[in-house]
């Protein structure tokens, strides 16, 4: 039903939530009209981006993977990420599988295949284990993927399962050394009564080779299932994080880590809430937050003492009684946290909402976007087939104005926090013609259905989009649909 230690029981009651006291904005906004459905983002503020709902049309680009007729459960995708530049993209899989994807460089000849996204390298991150002090089998599913920095010709990043985070090497190789004078052609080593000159070894042009190569291993530091891993800023450390604690690593070593947070309480039966997602700050190294299945957010600074068990702020939004109910524990936790680029927001995801916090205001976030809210009726049936416990993840666009994350029927939604305008598009291979424009889509709930609307009692709990990714700097997403990743853009004129 759920993995790790998360909760399958409503927790103890929080404190109640004040109405009135933010922003709302509904999934559902009638005031836009079908005149304004057909629209997309550019962002005014930052170039390449501009307003969700005025200059520009999401369009299909591209879909990677097979069709749904066959589909294995190590071909789920489980996380995706595009590096700081946004000319690679990775991708995880239950089968424990990283594939990089490369931008190509734009065809003037065919501006619907500018900068195309191809496979640039595949390999095998980790492998299924075994604990054979616990008897527990370990998953080879990747559960997070991050990118460091590119310093040199190579690129690095961080993959992760359960328990092993991997430090990958990825570099090409598009030249052999030739006339070694101890070893022959195939490598053998030659005798030495035979070698009569000295050569001098030539470099040989050859077929490109993109080799990934592991550089580090970092194991045997968590007890539970690790959930998050996230970089510094300072580019000498990151930090892994699991259902109890966060440890920080240094890149260089790989059999110590500094434990950092440390929730476990002393008797097991006295746990009330498990840690769910943690980041570092984009710009600051000393400054780190970590959410809860609770539904709060602890801001933590590492200047203050060695183990972070006294936090620094603490974001919750009081509760509701009227709105209490026995699900409300379970919606209320957090799946996902993410600083804004600029580092002065927070963005959280619970089950039927997206929230924007504010690192000076605490008592209660700035934004409150309501993701697929007609799923409030429907809980019942969801905690019984297990959805409930789903984990969708959030996204930033480049200049912090557009939010997007998943929801069912291979839908995912975007909120111009702008404009206060949102938008629900669908990933699917049914319009997976090149520049083929995305047609929003409105979920209906009872009453009469309008056409293109879908009721909510037809939508398909088994496709949900629970992984997205924003290009940095450009207006490209990745979502990932069970198998398939779907790649949008603004369209080309």
């Amino acid at each position: 039903m759920c993995r790790g230690l998360t909760p399958t029981a409503p927790l103890p009651k929080s404190p109640g939530r004040a109405r009135g006291e933010q922003r709302v904005i509904h999934s559902q906004d009638d005031a836009l009209g079908s005149a304004v459905l057909a629209v997309a983002l550019h962002g005014a503020m930052t170039p390449g981006f501009g307003s969700l709902m005025q200059d520009v049309l999401w369009c299909f680009s591209q879909v990677k993977g097979t069709t749904d007729t066959g589909v294995t459960e190590s071909d789920i995708i489980s996380t995706v990420e595009f590096n700081h530049t946004g000319e690679l993209l990775a991708t995880g899989d239950k089968g424990g599988r990283v594939v990089i994807f490369q931008r190509e460089q734009e065809s003037k000849n065919q501006p619907h295949r500018r900068g195309e996204y191809n496979v640039y390298s595949t390999f095998q991150s980790h492998e299924p284990e075994f604990d054979y002090l616990k008897s527990l089998e370990i998953e080879e599913k990747i559960n997070k993927i991050r990118w460091l920095p590119q310093q040199n010709a190579a690129y690095f990043l961080l993959s992760t399962n359960d328990k092993t985070v991997k430090l990958w090497k990825v570099s090409e190789r598009d030249k052999r050394p030739e006339g070694y004078n101890l070893k022959d052609e195939d490598g053998r080593l030659r005798d030495p009564s035979m070698i009569t000159v000295l050569r001098v070894p030539v470099l040989r042009p050859m077929d490109l080779m993109v080799e990934a190569t592991p550089r580090r291993v970092f194991a045997n530091a968590h007890t539970y299932h690790i959930n998050s891993i996230s970089v510094n800023s300072d580019y000498e450390t990151y930090m892994s994080a699991d259902d109890l604690r966060i440890n920080l690593w240094n890149f260089e070593i790989t059999n110590q880590s500094f434990n950092i947070v440390d929730i476990k309480p002393a008797n097991m039966e006295e746990l009330t809430e498990v840690i769910t997602a943690a980041e570092f700050h984009p710009h600051h190294c000393n400054t780190f937050v970590y959410s809860s299945s609770k539904g709060t957010i602890r801001l933590c600074d590492m200047r203050t003492a060695a183990l972070c068990d006294r936090h620094a702020k603490f974001f919750e939004e009081p509760e509701d009684p009227s709105n209490r109910s026995f699900f409300s524990e379970i919606i209320s936790s957090i799946s996902d946290v993410k600083f804004s680029h600029s580092g002065r927001y927070i963005m959280t995801r619970d089950y039927l909402t997206v929230k924007v916090w504010d690192l000076n205001m605490e008592n209660r976030p700035i934004e409150t976007y309501q993701v697929h809210d007609y799923l409030r009726s429907k809980l019942c049936s969801l905690y019984e087939n297990d959805c409930i416990f789903d984990k969708f993840e959030c996204v930033w666009n480049g200049s912090d104005s557009v939010i997007m994350t998943g929801s069912y029927n291979n839908f995912f939604r975007m909120f111009d926090r702008n404009t206060k305008r949102d938008v629900t598009l669908e990933a699917s291979r049914e319009n997976s013609k090149p520049r083929a424009i995305l047609k929003p889509r409105k979920v209906c709930v009872g009453g009469k259905r309008r056409k293109d609307e879908i009721s909510v009692d037809s939508l398909d709990f088994s496709k949900k989009i629970l992984h997205t990714a924003w290009h940095p700097s450009e207006n490209i997403i990745a979502v990932a649909a069970t198998n398939n990743l779907y790649i949008f853009q603004d369209k080309v004129n």
